[in-house]
């Protein structure tokens, strides 16, 4: 019994001499731990990047279709215009007491960030005015300017190797397709931009 006694100390000893860590342990874990996110930042950095673009192209897009919405819904034309940076505001061409000056907007505060910007094609234009029947009016049938066709959303705080922009086609009917304009894609590939 006393030899049992005796090794069940040391047995009891032993284990919480080596439980936990111990300095030299802990300081090396943290120290490749830091070189890791060193390594990993830059990538972390760019990636962040592209989901503002992401994120833009998705509010554009969204708002796209709201505003075609809205002028269904209202029986009445709509426009969409975009603003500084990624801002952009729907409200009514005719505004009644019905259909209001603004409907709905967003700004860049509100999620996106001050380094997107968005061209319009053709340059210059601003607005893309929805008709009753949710489709695109031309500056021939009365809009104010000549609707943009085309949106490309870009990062101006990154290269362009390390941008993945991303783009908004509008067809006459007023549907929105978004995809990816890099020439590197698959013909395949359901993301690529029609040529």
């Amino acid at each position: 019994m006393l030899i049992l006694c005796k090794n069940r100390q040391q047995i009891r000893r032993t284990s919480f001499s080596h439980a936990g860590f111990s300095l030299v342990e802990l300081m090396v874990a943290v120290a490749v731990i830091g070189i890791l996110a060193v390594f990993a930042l830059p990538s972390y950095t760019i990636w962040i990047e592209n989901t503002r673009i992401r994120n833009a192209a998705d509010s554009i897009n969204s708002g796209l279709q709201k505003a075609r919405v809205e002028a269904l819904k209202r029986n009445a034309d709509v426009k969409f215009e975009i603003g500084v940076g990624s801002d952009w505001t729907i409200g009514c061409v005719n505004v009644t007491a019905d259909c209001p000056d603004t409907i709905e907007e967003r700004r860049v505060k509100e999620g996106s960030s001050a380094s997107i910007s968005v061209t319009a094609t053709p340059v210059g234009s601003t607005i893309l005015v929805f008709t009753s029947l949710g489709r695109v009016r031309s500056a021939l049938e009365g809009a104010p300017e000549e609707p943009f066709t085309q949106l490309d959303i870009d990062n101006s705080s990154m290269s362009g190797s390390e941008s993945r922009d991303l783009r908004i086609l509008i067809d006459a009917g007023g549907a929105g397709k978004m995809c990816d304009p890099y020439t590197g894609l698959s013909d395949t590939d359901p993301r690529k931009c029609p040529a």
